[in-house]
């Protein structure tokens, strides 16, 4: 883990989408993170210790959603697959699968293994998955605060992890899109999906993937402006967060209160569209929804 030190900060951004805004200050005690997101080996061993089964190997219970269509009541989750060409940026069903027997071991789905992907963060994890692991290692989740904190490595206002430039001496500093997405991947930075740890360089503090690669869980949960408790919420970009199709069952208000905070990006940000590896990028993810791109990392607070 890697000591983060408290310190006042400028959280949020004015520059660019609405959800992260207003910019405004705010204040964190000291506390270790992870210097990487949880890796697949580190999941597997949580497995293997605790016999946990995951939200996406989980059928749901049926009463729970009694107007779902049958054939999204079976474990699964949600993948990315790219177009073969151009398509309008209105509907990410173009482009995400509800993938049926999608899980952690599974990423691409039946068929898929995670052979050979040990040093690359696990994905399809839940909120209460993440949570799980957290208290089994002894760990918590971050807060917003705490991970854009962390996330900014010093460097108050800027607007990515590593200073104000995209490219440093015309090298990508993490893992994103380059292409016109959701069709095409030109690989500038080498990696399609997921990359394993140390690919790209870390932030001042030493934290490796901080910003792009996977998404990242935190604690809080999701507000319209995140300063206040407000009800409206900010309009969501679906490249990035696309929701369990199930919890389009919900009423209104139950949507409202399990969503949670996710940070950081992933490997499927593009600028042309979601240009969200940035620290004060922030969306509102489902608690029980489990992405090909979205993982977790933890932390731990002087007693």
């Amino acid at each position: 883990m890697v000591w983060v030190p408290g310190g006042i900060f400028w959280m949020g951004s004015e520059e660019f989408y609405a959800e992260e805004r207003p910019i405004h200050q705010v204040g964190v005690d000291g506390f270790w993170m992870d210097e990487h997101p949880v890796t697949v080996a580190e999941f597997r061993r949580f497995v293997k210790a605790t016999g946990h089964v995951t939200t996406a190997e989980r059928s749901p219970d049926v009463e729970a959603y009694s107007d779902v269509e049958p054939d999204l009541l079976v474990p699964g989750s949600l993948v990315f697959r790219p177009t073969s060409r151009p398509v309008p940026l209105n509907d990410f069903r173009r482009w995400w699968r509800w993938t049926p027997d999608a899980d952690w071991r599974h990423p691409e789905g039946p068929g898929s293994t995670v052979n050979g992907k040990e040093r690359h963060p696990v994905t399809h994890v839940s909120y209460a998955d993440a949570v799980c692991y957290a208290r089994w290692a002894g760990k918590d989740l971050p807060s917003e605060a705490e991970w854009e904190f962390a996330a900014r490595g010093g460097l108050d206002r800027a607007r990515f992890a590593w200073g104000d430039e995209e490219l440093i001496r015309g090298r990508r500093m993490a893992n994103t899109w380059q292409g016109a997405f959701p069709w095409q991947n030109l690989l500038e930075d080498g990696y399609f999906g997921t990359s394993p740890l140390g690919a790209f360089p870390p932030n001042p503090y030493g934290l490796l993937d901080i910003t792009g690669n996977v998404w990242e869980w935190t604690s809080d949960q999701y507000t319209g402006d995140h300063t206040t408790s407000g009800k409206n919420l900010a309009p969501v970009h679906a490249c990035c967060v696309p929701h369990n199709p199930r919890v389009s069952g919900k009423t209104l208000e139950s949507a409202r209160e399990s969503l949670r905070v996710i940070k950081g990006g992933s490997h499927l940000c593009a600028p042309s569209y979601c240009l969200r590896y940035r620290p004060a990028a922030r969306q509102a993810q489902s608690e029980d929804s489990s992405t090909s791109h979205l993982g977790f990392r933890c932390v731990i607070r002087p007693a």
